[in-house]
């Protein structure tokens, strides 16, 4: 090892493939590393995610450690009296270990060295070995996606869900928004299970004999949400998934009469709903299908639910080519809004 305790600063807004070549390349030359973390509070993403988010991409370097602090002090590299409020609290936050090295690629790297007492080593100060920035990430998340971690992903992924009555073409249209999009679709849980309550009552059963109870409903909606979350890691920028948490409040009220209390708390708000119509559709019985006489019920309580919602809300209708394009545009929309991160300071 070449240094004691080695020190990186900065904002990791948010964490990308730069961040972690700088602190692998720090933790192969300390035998000790503190990773300052230090935003302001005016940013989009919580200093705790930050954190988590690092701690888990460098667990396998159990010598370097993560600090998180608040810094909302105005930066100018020009004032001697912002470098020392800016200082102290980086002392603060690494400890009372003396620093020996400090790792970093930007302009201030050998004035925090200097203030330090310490060596200032740099590594890839012109972004030539890893040309990203945090600036360039939070302008366009997108094309920056292969220089973000799993767990950074499913921050920023844009959630589409899918909903409709049973045999409405909510799963034809979540396959064909992934392949065009090139990203990944969550099935439907709820389907996997009822397959396997079918095959427990024997093959004499129909899903006619089928019984539900709430606590099946919650199994889905946490297992429907899980499977999302999940897959969140390793999706592209969207995320189509076929039904949600909220979705399965309507399905339990259509089995049970009533939504319950653990059902409407698993619900979360998506980015995007695209709700298909049952008009135009014909019914296809596949053996797992039981709700041709309340399709039209359904449609209407989704629509019914999804007043009002905070996010958009495309209804499909028409033909299936009309369906699809209705759904990808909707999808591009999204993803050109952009994400909108506040700027730090």
């Amino acid at each position: 090892m070449s240094y004691r305790h080695g020190l990186v600063v900065g904002k990791f807004y948010p964490p990308h493939a730069g961040h972690h070549a700088l602190i692998d390349h720090a933790a192969a030359r300390c035998a000790a590393v503190t990773v300052v973390v230090a935003p302001s509070r005016r940013e989009s993403i919580p200093l705790d995610l930050r954190v988590r988010w690092l701690e888990e991409a460098h667990g396998a370097t159990p010598h370097v450690r993560f600090v998180g602090r608040y810094d909302d002090h105005p930066i100018d590299y020009d004032d001697p009296a912002a470098w020392d409020v800016h200082c102290a609290l980086f002392r603060e936050a690494a400890g009372d270990a003396e620093i020996d090295a400090v790792f970093s690629s930007e302009a201030y790297g050998p004035e925090l060295a200097r203030r330090f007492d310490a060596t200032h080593v740099p590594f890839d100060p012109d972004r030539g070995r890893v040309p990203v920035s945090g600036t360039a990430v939070r302008a366009d998340p997108a094309a920056h996606w292969s220089a973000l971690t799993p767990q950074v992903r499913a921050w920023f992924v844009r959630r589409v869900v899918v909903v409709g009555a049973e045999s409405t073409g909510t799963t034809t249209v979540a396959r064909a928004l992934a392949e065009w999009f090139d990203t990944t679709w969550v099935p439907e849980y709820g389907r996997e299970l009822t397959e396997r309550k079918l095959a427990a009552l024997g093959p004499a059963a129909t899903v006619y004999d089928v019984t539900w109870d709430e606590a099946d409903f919650v199994e889905v909606a946490h297992r429907q949400e899980a499977a999302a979350d999940e897959a969140a890691r390793a999706s592209g920028a969207l995320l189509i998934c076929d039904t949600d948490a909220r979705a399965t409040e309507i399905w339990e009220e259509r089995y049970l009469g009533k939504s319950s209390e653990k059902v409407r708390a698993a619900a979360r708000w998506p980015d995007l709903y695209l709700l298909t119509d049952h008009e135009g559709v014909p019914f296809e019985q596949d053996g797992l299908r039981d709700g041709e006489h309340v399709r039209e019920w359904m449609t209407g309580r989704f629509r019914a639910a999804l007043a009002g919602a905070p996010v958009p809300v495309v209804e499909l209708a028409g033909s299936l080519e009309e369906r699809l394009a209705a759904a990808r545009d909707a999808c591009t929309r999204l993803l050109n809004k952009g994400w909108n991160l506040a700027e730090p300071l």
